[in-house]
Order: C-alpha cells, then sequence, then structure tokens
C-alpha cells in the first residue's frame, strides 16, 4: 500500500488554525458532508489517530472496519489518506464539535452531529488526506468516531507517522477555554460553543514542529484543588485512565512524546480557600500542592525518562501560581531531574470567555514555549 506524506503548513493565518492541521496534495476541493445511507461496496480505509482511545468491537459496522475509538480528553483526532473523488466516516455518540479537513480545506463545523455515516464528496480523482478533529470538551461523557471508509474501487494509502510526539498536560488554559470569544461574558452554552481546542497553543506548537500530539486536560482541575474548591477528580487522578470513569488505565508503549508541556495551578490557587475545605492555611495548600506535583513529575518519569519538561505558568494570583510552579521544579531539579525547566509567561490580555487566553495570547503562549523548547539541545532527542 503507498505511503501519503504529511508536510506542515508554511504559514497558519491563510487557512485559519484548525485547517491547517494538515494539508495533503495540492489538488484541493472544498469538501461537501452530507448524511447518507451506508453503501453496500465499502472498504475500511486504515487511519492514524492521537489521544487516549478505547477500541471496542462496532456491531454493524464491518465495512468501516467493525470497530469504535471513544475518547473523552480533548484533542483528540484521526486521519487518513486515499485516492479517489470520495470518502465516508461514521460517527456515533457525539456530543461535540467537530472539524472535517481535507487536504487544505475545512467543511463547516459539525455541531453535535446525528449519530450515522457521513460522505464527503465534491473532490478531484486524485491523493487526499483526511483529518476529522475534535475541538471541544466532553467532561459530561465521552464520544464515538466509527472510522472511515472509501468505495471497493478506490485506492487506500496510508498517511506515514510523523517522528515527533508532544504532549500537553493542564487545565482549561490547555483546553482552549472559550477562545474564539472577543468578551468575558459567556452565558447560556457560550463557553461550550466558544472552545476551541484546534485554535489553542497545543496544537500550534505541534504543527510549527511537525508532530503528533496528545492533549490530557480538564478545564476547572488543579493538583490537589480544583476551582474553588468544587468536588471531582483532580488533573494528577484522572491522568492514569483512558477515560473519566477511570475504568482502564492509559497504556501505549507507542506513546513516547520527547516533550512534555505542563501547567496546572490556577484552580489550586486563583480562590480563596473556603470553609470546610481540607486545607485550613494557604501554608498547607501550598505544601500539598508541591508535594502532590513533584510526586506526579516521578511517577510520569517512569513511563518517560528522557522527555523534556516545559512546566509553565501565568502571573496570575498576584504571582502565587508561578512561584508555586517554579518551587516544584526546583525540587525534582534537586532530586536529580535534568530535563525539566520553568518558564513564566505575562502580559496575556486573557480576553476570552472568563479572563481565558485569547487567540492573540494563544499565540504568545506558543512563541514563547517554542522559544524555550528550541533553547534546550535535549529537546526532540
Amino acid at each position: 500500500m503507498a505511503t501519503i506524506p504529511v508536510r506542515p503548513l508554511p504559514s497558519l493565518s491563510a487557512l485559519g488554525l484548525c485547517a491547517a492541521f494538515l494539508i495533503g496534495p495540492a489538488h484541493a476541493a472544498t469538501p461537501a458532508v452530507h448524511k447518507v445511507a451506508a453503501p453496500s461496496d465499502l472498504q475500511p480505509l486504515p487511519m492514524v489517530s492521537s489521544g487516549r482511545i478505547l477500541i471496542t468491537p462496532a456491531p454493524a459496522a464491518a465495512d468501516f472496519g467493525g470497530k469504535d475509538y471513544t475518547a473523552q480528553w480533548p484533542g483528540i483526532y484521526f486521519r487518513a489518506a486515499f485516492t479517489g473523488p470520495t470518502v465516508f466516516f461514521r460517527i456515533g455518540k457525539s456530543n461535540e464539535i467537530l472539524h472535517i479537513v481535507v487536504d487544505d480545506e475545512t467543511a463547516p463545523p459539525f455541531v453535535k452531529p446525528d449519530p450515522g455515516v457521513y460522505q464527503v464528496g465534491g473532490l478531484r480523482n486524485s491523493d487526499h488526506i483526511i483529518a476529522v478533529l475534535v475541538a471541544t470538551e466532553s467532561q459530561d461523557g465521552p464520544n464515538t468516531f466509527g472510522g472511515f471508509a472509501i468505495p471497493a474501487d478506490e485506492k487506500a494509502l496510508r498517511v506515514a507517522p510523523t517522528r515527533r510526539q508532544i504532549e500537553f498536560i493542564g487545565d482549561s488554559h490547555t483546553v482552549g477555554y472559550g477562545v474564539l470569544s472577543a468578551k468575558h461574558d459567556c452565558p447560556n452554552g457560550q463557553v461550550w460553543s466558544n472552545t476551541d481546542h484546534t485554535s489553542a497553543f497545543g496544537p500550534i506548537i505541534a504543527r510549527h514542529y511537525h508532530a503528533d500530539y496528545q492533549v490530557n486536560a480538564i478545564s476547572g482541575r488543579g493538583i490537589v484543588r480544583n476551582y474553588n474548591g468544587f468536588p471531582a477528580d483532580t488533573l494528577p487522578q484522572a491522568y492514569p485512565f483512558v477515560l473519566f470513569d477511570k475504568k482502564q488505565r492509559y497504556d501505549d508503549p507507542a506513546w513516547k512524546p520527547s516533550v512534555i508541556v505542563v501547567a496546572l495551578g490556577t484552580n489550586d490557587f486563583s480562590t480563596p480557600l473556603n470553609p470546610g475545605e481540607h486545607w485550613k492555611t494557604r501554608d498547607e495548600l501550598h505544601a500539598d500542592y508541591e508535594s502532590t506535583y513533584v510526586h506526579f513529575f516521578a511517577e510520569m518519569r517512569t513511563h518517560n525518562p528522557k522527555a523534556d519538561i516545559v512546566v509553565w505558568a501565568t502571573d496570575m494570583a498576584d504571582g502565587e501560581i508561578a512561584t508555586e510552579a517554579n518551587k516544584v521544579v526546583q525540587q525534582r531539579r534537586q532530586q536529580g531531574d535534568a530535563y525539566i525547566t520553568f518558564l513564566s509567561i505575562s502580559g496575556l490580555s486573557l480576553g476570552a470567555c472568563d479572563w481565558h487566553p485569547s487567540l492573540g495570547d494563544e499565540k504568545i503562549i506558543a512563541d514563547r514555549l517554542v522559544h524555550a523548547i528550541d533553547a534546550d539541545s535535549h529537546a526532540w532527542q
């Protein structure tokens, strides 16, 4: 089977951030996507995916390979390659916004699409790369993708794997929470509709390095304390698992990121302690945060002993977040971890929903993180 390469765009501005994730051959046509009854002569199309995904048998889905791909962490994407004018994909439960990208063209966003089979037509009879990218967060429950298929008379291609992997761990700042909004007030579901992970700093950095990426982040979660003390798993408690139900631990020997970017602490420290919380003083909260974060990195090292870890924080909360995160990094370095660094990022407008990073801020964060990664001679080795 022939292999088709994926190459990065020279510029992100012309096509928009989500469309710029991939580009295939230069025979692009605007994709037309319609829900259809599945034809009987389809062949499953090999695909690659990234993110924490639970693969299970799919009843009555043989034409698409007979598998369901269920995911809940943000930043999930699927891509495949083929020769021909038509491709199909199948959607299961999908309480999310999807971006459908064919070569350098993007269909209108799919907002909570109905389950079923969708046909992408209007393409030239040539080589193409198709990608389905999840833009939104799914804390309420997982969603399911059913794979790609093509007509029997078309040719399946393989997408060449990338040589680099990068992982992003964090909270709403990493998710891309409300990033499309130009105002702070986002009532009545506007946070959800304005959240677009494909426009966040993580995918921007991944595109810069032509790397596959994972985003393991949950809005509102912290290291030991969630936003304003609300009860739910913290990020370190949820991190080891494929889905948020914590029924299956994540273990993929093929996922070995060379760079891991982490930002946690905003939710631990951005609000005052409430009566009845576990910590009686701010000093107690600091001590718990530091010891838990240090342990989290020690556990991370058992799976990624040589990855470069970049810990970053904003100057919010009068610098408390950055101060505490930097303390953790210094403790790890004192313990002999030579591949961990800290970066403080200031000067953000925080103009999106609920004072979150704006589209302009995402580019600033990405630029500063790229500079920090490039300054490390060990990175990508």
